[in-house]
C-alpha cells in the first residue's frame, strides 16, 4: 500500500498535520489503532471499511463513503477492503474546530458522515476525486477545499487552544497545565473549558496521548528496546507507570508489542505503521 502526504502551508498547518493519500492492497488487512493526537476527515473512494470499538467484541460499525473523526481517546480495530483509494486529513487535535460549527465534544471517539458536518458537500469532493488520477492533485484539490472553509478570523478562544495545544505537541505533553495557562494568562478552569470546546478533551488528558504517541512512536523493534529509558525519555513517572499506560491504550503489554512488532515489521518510510499495528 502507498502513503503518500504532504503538510499544507500558512495558515493550514496551524490546525493540520497533514493531507494524505492512501491507496493499494493493504499489508496488514485489519489493524489495531492506539489513541494519538490527531482528528481526521475521510474520503473514501474504494469499497467499505469496518471498525470496532476497543477489543473487537461489538458488532462492527461499516464506513462507507466519507467520514469525519473527533480526538479518540481509546483504540479501536480498523479493517479495510482488500484494496484501499482513500483521501485523509490529519487534522491536530483543535483542528476541526477550526472548520466547523459542532462542538469537540459531539465528535470525540465518534466517527460522523461528513454531510452532518458539511452539509450536501460529500458527493460534489468524492466526484471531483473520483476525477483526478495523480496524488498530488488529489491533495490539491482538498487543501483548496480546506481553505474556502478556514474561518477568516478563528475565534480568540481557539486562537488560546492552538497556543497552549502547540506546547503540547511540541513538549510531547511535558509542560504542565499549570504552566500553560500562565503562559497564556488565563485561569486553569478557562483553559480547561476551552479545550473541551475546541478539543472535547481536558490540556490534562491531551497531554497524555501527546505523552504516549512519543513512547510509542520512539521504539524501534529492530533493536533492543530499554523501557526504562523510553519511559524517562516520554515524561512517565517511572517504567511501571509507562507500562500501565502501553497496556491501556493498547491492549498490549511493551513486551507483547515488541514480540508483535517484530513478527510483522513495519514497511520502511510508511508513516502509518509507526501508530496503527496489525491486529493478529
Amino acid at each position: 500500500m502507498r502513503y503518500f502526504c504532504r503538510v499544507p502551508g500558512p495558515p493550514l498547518d496551524e490546525y493540520i498535520d497533514d493531507i494524505y493519500c492512501l491507496s493499494g492492497v493493504p499489508r496488514h488487512p485489519r489493524v489495531l489503532v492506539p489513541p494519538m493526537p490527531s482528528a481526521h476527515l475521510f474520503i473514501n473512494l474504494g469499497g467499505p471499511v469496518r471498525m470496532w470499538d476497543g477489543d473487537g467484541s461489538a458488532e462492527p460499525v461499516t464506513l462507507v463513503d466519507g467520514w469525519f473523526m473527533g480526538l479518540w481517546t481509546k483504540r479501536f480495530l480498523l479493517e479495510y477492503p482488500a484494496r484501499v483509494r482513500l483521501v485523509g486529513v490529519h487534522f491536530k487535535p483543535w483542528g476541526l474546530s477550526a472548520f466547523t460549527d459542532i462542538p469537540a465534544s459531539e465528535l470525540r471517539d465518534r466517527c460522523v458522515p461528513v454531510d452532518a458536518v458539511w452539509q450536501r458537500a460529500l458527493d460534489r469532493i468524492r466526484n471531483q476525486l473520483g476525477e483526478v488520477t495523480a496524488s498530488n492533485d488529489a491533495l490539491g484539490f482538498v487543501e483548496r477545499e480546506l481553505r474556502a472553509r478556514l474561518a477568516e478570523t478563528p475565534s480568540r478562544t481557539l486562537d488560546l487552544v492552538s497556543f497552549a495545544g502547540g506546547r503540547l505537541e511540541r513538549s510531547y505533553g511535558a509542560v504542565p497545565v499549570t504552566a500553560l495557562a500562565d503562559d497564556a494568562g488565563v485561569g486553569g478552569n478557562h483553559l480547561a473549558a476551552q479545550f473541551k470546546s475546541h478539543v472535547g478533551l481536558t490540556p490534562k488528558r491531551v497531554a497524555r496521548i501527546y505523552r504516549f504517541a512519543r513512547l510509542i512512536l520512539s521504539v524501534d523493534a529492530r533493536r533492543p528496546v530499554d523501557w526504562s529509558e523510553f519511559a524517562h525519555s516520554a515524561g512517565y513517572f517511572d517504567q511501571a507507570h509507562a507500562s500501565r499506560e502501553f497496556k491501556d491504550f493498547t491492549g498490549y503489554t511493551p513486551t507483547e508489542y515488541l514480540r508483535l512488532r517484530r513478527k510483522f515489521p513495519a514497511a520502511a518510510g510508511f508513516p502509518p505503521d509507526a501508530g496503527p499495528m496489525p491486529a493478529e
